[in-house]
């Protein structure tokens, strides 16, 4: 296919924007988080030693490996979650039946089984594991911890939310999230994926990721909030964040992420949180299929993709709906304030005009 000359031009100078922008402005935030990561992990690990100590059956999963924390998620440069993943799921079935969206129950396979369970005392009298219960009694143990540790005075618990999150040295948040890894399986709400006639992802690399499967997390979500549902508080959330980061691996998709999480820090970080480092992840992954050949991918494509996923960001801050790339009935903008996203909507309009009509714009974003 002949490319004219100046496109040709006007994309090799984009490219050398970008690859100045990534060096320069990415990567710096990418080491600056890298250190803030090795520093509250540091206190997070502590506290958890100290809650091991109280209650044996909450190990912490928080484990170092190549200078990268497992089961650690950057939400923002000072907000972080980190997982802690629980033992013996084995008495349970997993139970989605999409009367909440985003969450599963776990029930118990037969009750005679209820004695057997290591979480005895947080199945309720249905016969469901309670993820409120777990996440009260780890609450508790945690603020023991906190005035216990040896970073007793530097980190604090945050009070009036039923989550556990800590706030180190005045600065960071630490969400840990007490969890329960689901191999093996996928949720019945997810099954139309990977959608058939679209060539992305490759079969096996679908099938790799439903083996690899999700997570199942004990935290407050918003799908559920105002539901007056009896299982309300014994749900737990879905998560896919093994999954979403295996399907991301090649091309210039992990640089996109980390360009596309750069330009929302300094540009995007609204009133009302509209747009967060998830919603970019997620129409990352629309775009891929969007653009399933791995030529579309290359170094030289990057600046077709931002834009194309700023140009769907927009879309959906103006339908005032994301809808979340593996279970599409859960929308990520649920809770949002109409106003908050559509701010958000002019903000990212005057983004992307600026990046389609200036090739030299990254010099000042």
């Amino acid at each position: 296919m002949l490319v004219p000359a100046d496109m040709l031009a006007a994309q090799s100078k984009m490219l050398y924007q970008i690859n100045k922008y990534y060096g320069e402005r990415v990567q710096t935030r990418m080491a600056t988080i890298a250190k803030t990561i090795r520093d509250v992990c540091k206190v997070v690990q502590d506290v958890l030693k100290e809650v091991e100590v109280q209650e044996p059956r909450f190990i912490s999963s928080l484990t170092e490996c190549n200078g990268r924390y497992e089961g650690l998620e950057v939400i923002s440069p000072i907000e972080f979650e980190a997982v802690l993943y629980l033992n013996q799921m084995g008495v349970f079935n997993f139970v989605d039946d999409g009367t909440l969206p985003g969450c599963a129950v776990l029930k118990l396979s037969d009750g005679r089984k209820r004695s057997m369970s290591l979480w005895v005392e947080f199945i309720t009298a249905s016969g469901y594991l309670s993820a409120r219960k777990i996440r009260s009694r780890f609450q508790t143990l945690v603020a023991q911890a906190c005035d216990k540790c040896s970073y007793r005075d530097s980190v604090k618990m945050i009070a009036d939310t039923t989550e556990v999150k800590l706030r180190i040295r005045e600065r960071y948040i630490v969400q840990i999230t007490p969890a329960f890894k689901c191999s093996g399986v996928w949720p019945r709400s997810g099954a139309h994926w990977p959608i058939p006639h679209i060539p992305w992802p490759h079969p096996n690399l679908a099938a790799e990721v439903k083996t690899e499967g999700f997570d199942l997390l004990s935290k407050e979500s918003v799908a559920v909030q105002g539901k007056q549902s009896a299982m309300e508080g014994d749900a737990w959330v879905l998560s896919f964040l093994e999954a979403e980061n295996r399907l991301l691996q090649g091309g210039c998709r992990r640089r996109c992420l980390s360009i596309l999480k750069t330009l929302r820090d300094r540009h995007l970080d609204l009133p009302g949180n509209p747009v967060t480092s998830y919603h970019l992840k997620t129409l990352l992954l629309y775009e891929c299929e969007k653009h399933p050949r791995e030529s579309e991918w290359d170094e030289a494509c990057i600046g077709d993709r931002i834009n194309g996923i700023f140009l769907q960001l927009i879309s959906c801050l103006q339908c005032r709906r994301c809808p979340h790339y593996f279970l599409p009935n859960l929308d990520l903008f649920k809770g949002k304030s109409p106003t908050a996203l559509e701010n958000a909507a002019k903000q990212v309009w005057r983004l992307t005009r600026e990046m389609l009509t200036n090739t030299r714009c990254l010099e000042k974003l």
